[in-house]
């Protein structure tokens, strides 16, 4: 009994030493993964904590699960429509893209190590998948609102690339136990039935957990547990049947995350801190895991691999995946940046270590490596990068509060909270006056302490509080109209899609007109709208760019696949052209 509390006292302090150092990190601009990966490795046998930890079965079945836990997180917060735009590149760099990458790295693994042929393929299947934790919390954490087809790309290609560089890593260890050296047929039907399977289940399991969700009558705070609950069981129980049970339970997410679901804020809420929860105690337990006075010995070596990878393998596998969807070069170079390698990796070493394959320590040792540099270089760089190559677009506002209303009769209404700031449009209006989008009413207003009916409120003041009951649908023009969203000042609304808002149907021939644009005469009768999408190499997304003459054209907002408006911005607003 006495070891077991002594157990729940380290467990404890490491993690409250992860979550104040989070603090730290927000400070200095330090990706969080890095710290709570620091903060295990001080914990660990080199550092001052001496806590020495070397079961690799337990590293794996713990950090199975817990990305798993962070994957059906990552599901839930995934839009469908980013699917629109995305999920087609996306699953050729899942794929494609992770056998490129591992085949580049393996090749120059294999001479700088001095393995043979299917060793350095193994280093390379290990280090070649994007890592989902890694992404979404960088991501998320940095709160970057990046083009929707740069952001949907990457979550939904390190939501779904571990199955195919598990495949290759389980290959080449049984081609490596069998002394064969060429891949055969069976490689092939393993990858398919991984993907078939965790495709399957994940859809099927998503849309059953649904369907229970709003049909059982439970207490509030189960709803987020049954979630839980089903979406390890479709993870395991893929596992079990041979399928990618990581794929499952990422897709589980997303069919979840995407339908109508009772108590939905409460599940979203409790899954965000859970998943928060998983990625401090996995990448602790990493840093247990890892011994820093082995990488020393193969620092140079690793880190070798390590600028391969970065510079030259995934930059090649984003070039040679993206090149028949016609990416913009600047959103190219941030998705290859953006390749983080974290936790991942580092569970993929154990199976061959797991196996008894002669070169696993060493290639654990590599991996530790290669996902410290990853995270200290490409996790520090990713916010200027995407400020440097214009990859931001200005935030989406959100309601200070929001309140899901229960029963059949809500029908898609839900109540919402905005604190009025000091720039927000219905400041110093009379409340009972306010003009609100689609059907939305205020009900209240808060003001120092006091609910005030809008009648009674007289005009409205920094630090009041609307409550508004309105439809779901109307978040968006409600945020616009309600709040200011803190941003930079290259972010603000104006600069960024300029002075003018025009709408996706205007007609081509009429603007140009008005500010005497250069406009080929096959344009004249067409609309905005269909002027963007002949303009536009791919499907377009909010934040896309499209010059004419001195002007240019942003696109603003899109509803249902439709362009519907652009915001133009007059010459003294333009940067230098690329």
């Amino acid at each position: 009994m006495e070891l077991i509390n002594q157990y729940v006292l380290a467990s404890a302090v490491l993690l409250l030493a992860a979550i104040l150092g989070s603090a730290l990190s927000y400070r200095i601009g330090m990706p969080l993964l890095l710290v709570f990966l620091a903060v295990g490795m001080l914990a660990g046998v080199d550092g001052p904590g001496g806590i020495v930890f070397d079961d690799s079965r337990i590293a794996y079945t713990v950090g199975s699960v817990a990305l798993a836990i962070i994957l059906l997180n990552g599901g839930l917060s995934t839009r469908a429509e980013s699917f629109r735009a995305s999920l087609k590149p996306a699953s050729v760099l899942a794929t494609l893209g992770v056998l490129i990458t591992c085949v580049v790295t393996g090749l120059f693994a294999a001479w700088m190590l001095d393995f043979g042929l299917l060793e350095g393929m193994l280093v390379g299947a290990v280090v070649g998948s994007t890592d989902a934790a890694a992404v979404f919390a960088l991501l998320r954490a940095k709160g970057l609102a990046l083009k929707e087809r740069v952001a949907a790309t990457l979550e939904i290609e390190s939501g779904s690339n571990d199955p195919m560089a598990a495949l290759l890593t389980i290959a080449l260890i049984e081609l490596i136990l069998a002394g064969e050296r060429v891949p055969g047929l069976e490689t092939l039907l393993l990858l398919a039935r991984q993907m078939g399977l965790g495709l399957v289940a994940g859809l099927g399991g998503g849309w059953l957990l649904v369907w229970l969700t709003n049909r059982l009558p439970l207490e509030r705070g189960m709803y987020p547990m049954l979630i839980l609950a089903g979406g390890l069981l479709i993870y395991s129980l893929t596992t079990v049947l041979g399928g990618s049970g990581f794929l499952a339970i990422y897709l589980c997410g997303v069919v979840i995350g995407n339908r109508s679901l009772r108590e939905s804020t409460s599940i979203l809420q409790v899954h965000n801190g859970m998943s928060w929860l998983a990625q401090i105690g996995m990448f602790l337990m990493l840093g247990l895991l890892a011994t820093p006075s082995d990488l020393a010995e193969h620092a140079l070596s690793a880190l070798a691999i390590a600028l391969v990878l970065m510079f030259v393998a995934r930059p090649l596998a984003v070039w040679l995946c993206l090149l028949p969807f016609h990416f913009p070069w600047r959103e190219q170079l941030f998705i290859a940046w953006v390749g983080l390698r974290a936790a991942v990796p580092i569970i993929l070493c154990l199976f061959p270590l797991l196996a008894g394959i002669a070169e696993a320590p060493l290639i654990l040792d590599v991996a530790f490596f290669v996902v410290i540099i990853s995270l200290t270089v490409q996790g520090w760089s990713i916010p200027a990068l995407a400020r440097y190559l214009r990859l931001q677009v200005p935030p989406v506002p959100e309601p200070a509060e929001r309140h899901e209303l229960g029963g059949s009769q809500a029908n898609g209404r839900v109540f919402l909270g905005y604190l009025l700031t000091e720039n927000a449009q219905p400041v110093g209006r009379e409340a009972s006056e306010l003009h609100l989008p689609g059907d939305a009413r205020l009900v209240t207003v808060l003001r120092n302490n006091e609910a005030l009916a809008p009648e009674a409120a007289g005009r409205l003041m920094v630090g009041d509080t609307l409550y508004l009951l309105a439809r779901d649908a109307d978040n968006a023009a409600l945020g616009d109209m309600l709040t200011m969203p803190a941003a930079p000042a290259y972010l603000e609304k104006r600069q960024f899609y300029g002075d003018f808002t025009l709408r996706g149907d205007a007609m081509m021939g009429s603007i140009a007109a008005q500010y005497w644009l250069p406009l080929s005469p096959e344009m004249e009768g067409k609309t905005l709208e269909d002027f963007l999408n002949a303009s536009l190499p791919g499907k377009p997304v909010v934040g896309d760019r499209v010059r004419l003459g001195k002007l240019e054209f942003v696109i603003r907002s899109i509803a249902a696949g439709r362009i519907t408006q652009v915001g133009l911005r007059i010459p003294t607003h333009l940067e230098d052209k690329d």
